[in-house]
């Protein structure tokens, strides 16, 4: 049966396509890589020039395999990932590619066309890709982060798109099998964002079960937070943070910019520069304890940071199961093994899940209701497994009311099925 609808979960780390049909099955698109089909097509592009000036020409790859290259490549290239964490910046605006102006929304919209590619009636076909409900970053705007969302999309040939929030559409694949009237909160956490919605499910005509949204909220803090904390915590006084470097007789800090950006490994290749390096050579030459700059050093040189990053996500999951885990990594001349218990993990994101419930009671508070009004719980994304949110959830609502989704499938199947319904005029929200 052809699509009859598009629902695209555009995320910070993994992206999903699914599809649905008029009848309202949904499927999930797969992508072919090297690694073997997936249905999570990794939110990152490597970039690369082929051939020698005048004749050279930029290439690229996305997905999976834009990682699997980038670790494998020895000559020169670009590899970026989470871009979507820069939509509501204006300090992120363009970027040099092989002397190349690229716009964020330029970049974004490669990247779509590649997670699109070959779907029949694009264009035509109703499309409904999810936001979040409080876009990353400290001072984010939203009106700029839409219209360069919406850019992209069009650069991607997808200009009739339209928006719903990500956990609306995990709230709609949760609700498609209630029998039921029902008010439900959806926690929808991604990489770096983590949403709620509060829904009521009333019964509507011909059996159906309409959605009727009673608020949104949202906060800057999720899974990336997480990793985060532990490279602030566990890693990076390892390469050098808090460390000294000597100056005209002078012991002054190591310059915090340098850590502050590498606790993000995906902001890695922008530190990759001529100027960041020389600048960092300079510090290891009067540097108290150089062999720390140096390794640092290394991690940005021989790009490092993803499997660095994969080590601390191993010890984050380690721990939503053990009391105590050990963070090791090891690569060139590189070794790290750092001990780290459930009680430090959780002490390093407190204020962090203090914020997430900020944000949840904001949702109850905009619908006007308390925890014991919520009959069922909704949640997907990794994070949900931290034992510490999980017991936030817990405590305020009971175990018996939640439901953990598909960290990964949830929020497009739901996206898919709201584009047929809005297509058919079945819903507003």
């Amino acid at each position: 049966m052809p699509t009859a609808a598009i629902g695209i979960d555009f995320g910070t780390t993994n992206s999903v396509v699914a599809l649905a049909d008029a009848d309202g099955a949904v499927t999930t698109r797969s992508f072919a890589t090297r690694q073997g089909a997936v249905d999570a097509y990794r939110s990152a592009l490597m970039f690369w020039r082929e051939g020698r000036p005048p004749k050279s020409h930029i290439a690229h790859v996305s997905g999976p395999d834009a990682l699997d290259m980038a670790l494998g490549m020895t000559t020169e290239h670009r590899f970026l990932q989470s871009l979507k964490t820069y939509l509501s910046s204006r300090a992120f605006q363009e970027t040099r590619l092989f002397g190349k102006l690229y716009r964020l929304e330029d970049l974004i919209g490669v990247f779509l066309s590649d997670l699109a590619a070959g779907l029949d009636g694009l264009g035509a076909t109703p499309l409904v890709s999810g936001r979040p409900v409080v876009f990353a970053g400290e001072r984010p705007d939203e009106e700029l982060a839409l219209g360069r969302l919406r850019a992209s999309y069009a650069k991607a040939g997808m200009a009739q798109v339209d928006f719903a929030y990500e956990p609306l559409g995990a709230a709609y694949w949760y609700a498609r099998d209630l029998k039921r009237a029902q008010t439900m909160l959806v926690a929808d956490f991604g990489g770096g964002t983590s949403d709620f919605s509060v829904m009521r499910f009333e019964p509507g005509a011909q059996g159906r079960l309409d959605a009727i949204p009673l608020s949104h909220a949202g906060v800057g803090v999720a899974g990336d937070t997480f990793d985060y904390r532990i490279i602030e915590h566990a890693v990076s006084p390892r390469l050098g943070k808090g460390s000294q470097y000597r100056s005209f007789e002078k012991l002054l800090p190591i310059p915090a910019h340098y850590h502050a950006a590498f606790a993000q490994w995906h902001r890695l290749s922008l530190m990759k520069s001529r100027e960041t390096l020389a600048e960092l050579h300079a510090l290891i030459r009067d540097a108290v304890e150089p062999r720390k700059l140096e390794d640092l050093l290394t991690v940005i040189e021989y790009d490092l940071g993803y499997e660095l990053y994969r080590a601390v996500s191993a010890a984050k999951i380690a721990l939503s199961g053990a009391d105590a885990t050990v963070l090791r990594f090891k690569q060139l001349s590189l070794a790290i093994e750092t001990p780290i218990t459930r009680h430090d993990f959780e002490s390093w994101i407190a204020e962090d899940v203090g914020a997430i419930e900020t944000a949840l009671d904001r949702a109850l508070a905009e619908a006007g209701l308390g925890s014991g009004a919520i009959e069922a719980v909704f949640m997907t994304g990794g994070t949900s497994h931290v034992p510490a949110v999980r017991a936030l959830f817990d405590r305020r609502f009971g175990a018996g009311r939640i439901h953990v989704g598909d960290a990964f499938r949830s929020v497009a199947s739901g996206l898919a099925l709201l584009a047929l319904d809005r297509a058919r005029g079945h819903v507003a929200a």
